[in-house]
């Protein structure tokens, strides 16, 4: 075993749930996922796959039809795209870890915006490279980049900047100016981009171009076909597909061979009844896309006044995504905190050290809550649990 690996930290979010098991009492938003099932539809595609046969390997980089789909999904959404630009994976980690082994060596030295998802700075760490932490910063309601700071950070030894936006804990998101800047310093130090955008439509800042869907700001907003930019996404969050493990990336043309490769080194292809699935996902997205963020909208219009209204609570306004982010004065050590809330107050919330220290003495709350009442409840539960 490498040492390096035998040191990688265990996920704490998965400490505190283990704290939880076998307790039904518990309400449970530690998790960056829902409780709505995938829509029917969905499945059905994926039971029809089956039916018909279809449990046979595909082509490394996906279905045509499902690339296809997926350039037109992206493409209304951006800058007009071709399926030459797609490669599905088998989830949306597994289009990361890909991006960070094209990229990524030995030695090689990569930024990151953090706090974020711990797996998007252990994969170049996995790889051997060194990663540089720029962090947000925690500002009037809502978490801040300093750009300078960061551009400052990525120089021509960068081989990687990688950006979550809209962020997992925080809900900061990048505006289109921001990310013009970065885009335009990188193309001078020679920089990757590899933006993990998997909550783009999850997003409630309006518009990201005029008459478009809504989503947030994309890099693929500002950037060219040939510039140094890999996207990730993922069907998880937008489509209520965690455990499908399926994703994609969009990346320049002539990078989509050595990626077939890597995937064929990786997983060989995605299931093919999961594509399926996939492809009625995004054959559906104009229908189901709407009404899920308007509830997620409903959700988080719901928790954060509550939260808000507690005593002795900061906390950060979320432009995108689906989390509060949100901590207690006097509270420093949040696993045992989050911890000490399941064990005394049934409530299960993911501690903001798992997204690393500069995200110590926060606690992170899933709201995509099938009804939002069950928030309410768990509001209540926190406030027990502060002995308000």
């Amino acid at each position: 075993m490498r040492e390096l690996i035998r040191q990688l930290p265990g996920s704490k979010i998965r400490e505190v749930a283990n704290a939880g098991l076998g307790r039904s009492d518990v309400l449970a938003f530690w998790f960056g996922e829902g409780d709505d099932v995938t829509p029917g539809f969905v499945r059905d595609a994926a039971v029809a796959s089956l039916e018909q046969g279809e449990t046979f390997y595909s082509h490394n980089l996906g279905l045509h039809g499902l690339r296809e789909a997926l350039a037109g999904y992206v493409g209304a959404l951006h800058r007009p795209l071709g399926p030459e630009r797609i490669a599905v994976t088998s989830s949306g980690v597994n289009a990361l870890m890909i991006a960070m082994q094209a990229l990524v060596g030995a030695g090689d030295e990569v930024v990151a915006v953090v706090p974020v998802w711990p797996n998007l700075t252990a994969q170049p760490v996995i790889l051997g490279a060194q990663v540089t932490r720029v962090s947000l910063r925690p500002q009037a309601g809502a978490w801040r980049l300093d750009l300078d700071e960061l551009l400052a950070a990525v120089t021509p030894r960068t081989r990687v900047l990688l950006i979550n936006a809209p962020n997992n804990p925080t809900g900061w998101t990048l505006s289109r100016d921001e990310q013009a800047a970065i885009l335009a310093h990188c193309r001078r130090t020679g920089t990757w981009i590899v933006a993990d955008e998997v909550y783009e439509r999850l997003y409630f800042g309006g518009d990201a171009r005029a008459g478009g869907p809504p989503a947030a700001p994309s890099f693929l907003d500002v950037a060219e076909a040939d510039d140094r930019l890999l996207v990730a996404h993922s069907f998880s969050k937008s489509f209520l597909m965690t455990g499908w493990r399926l994703g994609w990336l969009v990346l320049p043309p002539d990078l989509l061979d050595a990626v077939g490769k890597l995937i064929e080194f990786n997983t060989s292809c995605a299931p093919v009844f999961v594509q399926r699935a996939g492809l009625a996902a995004v054959e559906g997205a104009a229908v189901t896309l709407p009404s899920l963020v308007g509830h997620l909208r409903t959700c988080r219009d719901t928790l954060l006044p509550a939260l808000q209204a507690l005593p002795g609570l900061e906390v950060a306004v979320p432009e995108g995504g689906m989390y509060a982010f949100f901590r207690v004065v006097g509270e420093m050590d949040s696993l045992a905190f989050a911890k000490r809330l399941v064990a005394e107050a049934g409530l299960g919330l993911a501690p903001g050290a798992a997204f690393g220290p500069e995200a110590e003495g926060w606690l992170r709350w899933c709201f995509a809550s099938r009804d939002p009442d069950r928030l309410t409840q768990g509001v209540e539960r926190l406030r027990q649990g502060l002995r308000l």
